[in-house]
């Protein structure tokens, strides 16, 4: 359906220098509110549209990772080991509003792509890097992705489990996502303060630094006077609303913020369970962490005896926090992705019947339609034609593998 609203950046340009997803994930949020996003690409392509092949992901007729996060580009095929290849990167440059790289720091300084080294072509420049570990410091030039920089270095990977398990790997792209988010919004706030200097800037963010914002409220304490992590994660993890429960149809159901004596009591009536309640090592708050495993031991057959939606329906209607433990082989039938549009159809045929939309909402603006993320190089010859280059130029680039 054609989105009649003005978009809020149209006309805006963008030069997409990145690889894989957090970098680039930035310039596809700009380009669905009206961006014009030329991507850069190595002549073999970006090593993302690869993803969807690898060991151990689902098995599809398209590339869906690259369909989703590719999408409402335009791609350039550019050799930048070549004098050539640099020469046409940094007429893009003179050109942009924004320029997106996650390019590792000692490639750019080897390139001549630094900030210090393209603000003189553009001073408007909006310079947004992307970097595993920082942009100082003595890791500042080691290479990283999410599940390394993000999940793991950062601790999220350690307190993600249960105290007694091994820690769990992320999922492909778990941290470089929501990384684009904070690059976008960095983005976004010096565009605003371009507007009030009409200067552009350097902006940044990293993996590492988001992963440990998304662990703050636990890492917190760890700088907090007298702070003590004895207690965690084994009594939280011990009371009895922490446990996952199994169902009779084998889903299992997560509770929370079941805590005063209102609640508890609403919570075992539910479950006809309330006779557990006068056992003496269950009728305090303490007792119940104390003897945590012995309860969720208890509960666990009760729960067991129905399906996940039976139980729901009641605990929904008797105002105790309940959820099924999702799966993505839910989300299709999933009412609210739809009604929330977190889901989009495109507007011509991808291979894929929706895609998951960004998590940035402003209503004011229109969002631009859906289309086909492109092949390597779709768009070199016109990328070229517009920057004033002849015909015969585009074809000795091609000949001497400037461009592909």
């Amino acid at each position: 359906m054609t989105d009649s609203r003005p978009r809020m950046f149209d006309g805006l340009k963008v030069v997409d220098a990145g690889s894989w997803v957090a970098g680039p994930v930035a310039a596809t949020i700009l380009a669905d509110y009206g961006a014009q996003v030329i991507k850069i690409e190595m002549p073999t392509g970006d090593p993302f549209r690869r993803l969807a092949q690898g060991p151990g992901t689902p098995d599809a007729d398209i590339d869906y990772a690259w369909a989703q996060d590719a999408r409402n580009k335009r791609s350039i095929a550019l050799n930048l080991k070549t004098p050539q290849g640099i020469e046409v990167l940094k007429k893009l440059v003179a050109e942009c509003d924004i320029y997106v790289t996650n390019y590792p720091l000692a490639m750019r300084r080897k390139l001549g792509l630094t900030y210090e080294e393209l603000k003189p072509l553009n001073q408007r420049m909006i310079y947004a890097s992307l970097t595993a570990y920082g942009e100082q410091g003595p890791e500042k030039d080691r290479e990283g992705f999410d599940l390394i920089a993000y999940w793991s270095r950062t601790g999220l990977m350690d307190l993600v489990r249960q105290a007694d398990a091994k820690p769990a790997l992320s999922i492909p792209g778990m941290g470089d996502h929501p990384t684009a988010v904070a690059l976008y919004a960095a983005i976004v706030s010096a565009l605003y303060q371009r507007e009030r200097t009409g200067e552009g800037s350097l902006v940044h963010t990293s993996l590492i630094a988001n992963g440990t914002w998304a662990a703050s409220c636990i890492a917190a304490a760890k700088f907090a006077d007298g702070s003590d992590f004895s207690n965690y994660p084994s009594l939280t993890a011990k009371y009895f609303t922490r446990e996952l429960y199994q169902t009779r149809d084998h889903r299992w159901l997560q509770f929370t913020m079941v805590r005063t004596p209102e609640e508890i009591s609403t919570f075992f009536r539910v479950l006809d369970a309330s006779y557990l309640l006068d056992e003496p090592q269950f009728q305090t708050t303490r007792g119940r962490i104390e003897s945590g495993a012995a309860l969720a031991n208890a509960i666990q057959p009760i729960l067991a005896q129905r399906d996940a939606n039976e139980w729901i329906a009641e605990f929904k209607a008797a105002g105790v926090p309940v959820s099924m433990v999702g799966s993505i082989h839910d989300l299709p039938d999933d009412p609210q992705l739809i009604a929330n549009g977190i889901l989009r159809e495109p507007d011509e045929a991808i291979g894929s019947d929706y895609v998951i939309n960004h998590p940035v909402n402003v209503e004011a603006s229109g969002r631009a339609p859906i289309k086909r993320a492109p092949d390597v190089g779709e768009h070199s010859d016109a990328i070229l034609m517009e920057l004033g280059y002849e015909q015969a130029d585009i074809d000795r680039f091609r000949a001497s593998d400037v461009i592909a």
